[in-house]
Parts: C-alpha cells; structure tokens; sequence
C-alpha cells in the first residue's frame, strides 16, 4: 500500500508539474502575438510563433501539443486580420505553414511517447527478471555484511551475463559470482541456468571442488541440448565460489577462470590472493578438470571484495583499465555499502558514465563473533589432491599480511 501511495504521489506531482509548464508556450504566445500587433507593417514576428509547439513536447505529451499548435495557428489568424487580412498572399502562406509544422511537431510527440512507454515496459520486465533470478542479498548472513553492485552494459537492462548468489550451508556461508558469455539481456538464459544450478547444488556438496564439478555439469548439459551449431565451443563461464565458515577466520576458494578478489585489511592494506583456477564451466573437453581448493586467512575486521572482468577492463578516454585494486586502496576502512557507493561513482566517473561490459561486485565483511578460533590448523581441512594453497600475495602498497599455509 504504501508502494502505491508513493507511486501515485509521484504521478501527481509529475502531472501538476507538466501542466505548470504548459504556460511558458502560451505566454510565448501571448507575447509574441502581442508584439507583432504592436510592431510596424513591414516587421512580422507571426514566424516565431512555431517556438511554441516546437517547445512543448521537451515536457508535455501530444496533445498538449496539439492543444499548443492549434493556439499558435489561432495566434496567426488574429494577427493576419488585424495586419491586412485574411486573404493576403503572405498570411495565407504563414498560416498553412505553421499549421503544416505543428502536426508534424505533433506526429513526433506521439512517437516520442509510444517509444517511451515502450522503453518504460522494457525496463520493468528487466527489473522483474532481475528480482526473479537473482534475489537481493540480505544484508548480514553468518559472520558477514553484505553490500552488492551491479552495472549492466546495455540502457534498457537491469541484468545481464553477470551473477551472484550466497547461501547459508551448515554453519558457513557459500557465494557465487561469476560471468557468462555475452552481455546485456542476452545472455540471461545462461546466468538463469547457473544461478538455479548453484542454489540447487551448494546444499548437496560437501567441497567447493565438487561443487565446481556439478556446475561444470550443468553448463555442459545446458550447451549440449541448447546450444546453435554456430555457437559449438562458445557457451561457457567464469565462476568463483567462496566458502567462509562462522567460527573459523578463514575463507576457502575455487575459481573456474574468475578474477581473483582483493582482500581489503584495516589500514589501506589491499592484498590479491593467489588463486589456481580451473578452466571456466563449460568449456568442451574441460570437463574432467580438477578443481582447486585455495585457503586464506580472513580476519574479523577484512572485507572480501568479489567483482567480475567487466569492472576491471573498464576504460577511461585514453583506453586505459580501470585501477580496481589501487582506487579501492582508499576505502579499506569504509563499511560495505559505503565501499560500493565509491567504486560506483569512481568507475563510471572512469568509463565516461557507460562500461562496456556488464559489472557486478560483492563485498562480504567479517564482524567479530563471540567465539572466533584464532588457531591456523583449520587451513588444511578440505584440501584438494593434499595442496592447500595459503599464500596472500601481490599487496598493492607492499604490505600483504602472512599467509597462513596448511
């Protein structure tokens, strides 16, 4: 209910604002048929008169432009009578000009509106398909705060080949990012397929790895059944699943050819892990690939941020990347939402106000809980082929903190 009231509130004021406007033409009127009656024979302002209508539909919809044109035309035929008559050659001429100019102007109003309303429904189902295949994040889940950010490439959508989920599982938390072929509305089918596949499966696997290997599965099948003769080897994506248990101050990662996060620590201290992805899903004869488990410390106070290539390869006028690791440098300290309200506002100040490629971005911070085990033993616990890989490296301003190896 309250929904409604606020939409028909806006509604209103819109109308009455619209309306409020539709004086300044009619004064224009006035004034310029008022001038021209006033002026010598041999100067003529009824030519002017087209400023109106051409006026109107900046704020007003086709029949106020109408309306607009047909008091402009009047305006003209009260200026021919008392300015040598109807029947002059001059006037006769003014007028069917002026009237031919108004419907045209009118014409263009209502396509300008029909094209509104259409760009207006389109917008709505993108928002629709946006809440129905990927549910908002809570805000806390676990030991976490969440924040999310998400920039499609194409005006009209909302989503696009890029994705997120998280999930509670058994005392941890499980997210998903990833990036799928394509951008913009066409490659929502992809994403949906992905999204409902990680929902079913990160409740059934015990390991980050197999749950790698059920995706992988799930793309394959979907490209097999799905995929155009054309299209043979190009549906595939990139995925990153973490793994961040409540008690232990740790998180446990497995990249199928993702982007590796940043770690952000108090203190301006941004740190990049180092990852040992896997081919991306779907990609043919990938499909027996192993899947990697990498563990990392993850202390109270850190803030994990997850993005996509879109953000990343963004470019300025001079062709150049976007600085993800050295821009979010200043913002080590800021809480989650605050995190991505400056890389929104900073990438798109970098892009020009338009990316190139959809861009997604997750922030998961680690508050302190009451019973947090600090020892270092838990880092070995799921290790894949008895590799776990601890090491933090590539700090941005020379100071990674020591990597915990099992």
């Amino acid at each position: 209910m309250g929904k409604l009231q606020s939409c028909a509130t806006g509604l209103r004021r819109s109308w009455q604002s619209s309306h409020a406007l539709l004086l300044l033409p009619i004064a224009l009127i006035l004034v310029i048929t008022v001038a021209d009656l006033r002026a010598p024979d041999d100067i003529h302002l009824g030519p002017a008169l087209v400023i109106a209508p051409a006026l109107t539909p900046s704020f007003a919809g086709p029949r106020s432009t109408a309306l607009v044109g047909a008091l402009a035309v009047a305006a003209q035929v009260v200026i021919a009578v008392f300015h040598g008559g109807l029947t002059t050659a001059n006037h006769i001429v003014q007028i069917v000009t002026l009237a031919v100019l108004s419907v045209m102007v009118v014409v263009y109003s209502a396509v300008r509106e029909r094209r509104r309303a259409q760009l207006a429904q389109v917008r709505t189902v993108a928002e629709a398909a946006q809440h129905v295949l990927m549910w908002p994040l809570p805000e806390h889940i676990g030991p976490l705060r969440i924040a999310s950010l998400y920039l499609a490439a194409e005006d009209e959508a909302q989503i696009g080949g890029d994705l997120y989920a998280a999930t509670r599982c058994d005392g941890e938390v499980r997210v998903l990012i990833g990036d799928v072929r394509g951008k913009g509305l066409s490659a929502i089918g992809e994403a949906a397929l992905l999204l409902g596949a990680f929902r079913e499966s990160a409740h059934r696997h015990v390991t980050l790895p197999e749950l790698a290997a059920a995706l992988d599965q799930s793309v394959q099948r979907y490209a097999a059944d799905l995929e155009p003769p054309e299209e043979v080897g190009e549906r595939f994506a990139t995925a990153l699943l973490v793994e961040i248990p409540d008690e232990d101050p740790v998180t446990r990662m497995t990249s199928s050819g993702h982007p590796p996060p940043l770690l952000l620590s108090p203190g301006h201290a941004v740190t990049v892990p180092s990852l040992h992805p896997s081919p991306p899903l779907g990609v043919p004869g990938a499909g027996g690939a192993e899947h990697t488990l990498d563990v990392f410390s993850f202390e109270p106070g850190d803030t994990l941020l997850l993005y996509t290539d879109g953000v990343v390869e963004a470019r300025d006028a001079q062709r150049r990347f976007y600085p993800l690791a050295e821009r979010v440098a200043q913002w080590t300290d800021a809480a989650p939402e605050a995190l991505m309200h400056h890389i929104r506002r900073d990438l798109l100040a970098h892009a020009g106000g338009h990316l190139g490629d959809d861009a997604a971005l997750i922030a998961l911070h680690r508050t302190p809980t009451v019973h947090q085990r600090h020892h270092h033993g838990i880092l070995g616990h799921g290790s894949v082929h008895g590799s776990v890989h601890g090491s933090v490296h590539g700090s941005v301003h020379g100071s990674a903190r020591d990597s915990a190896r099992a």
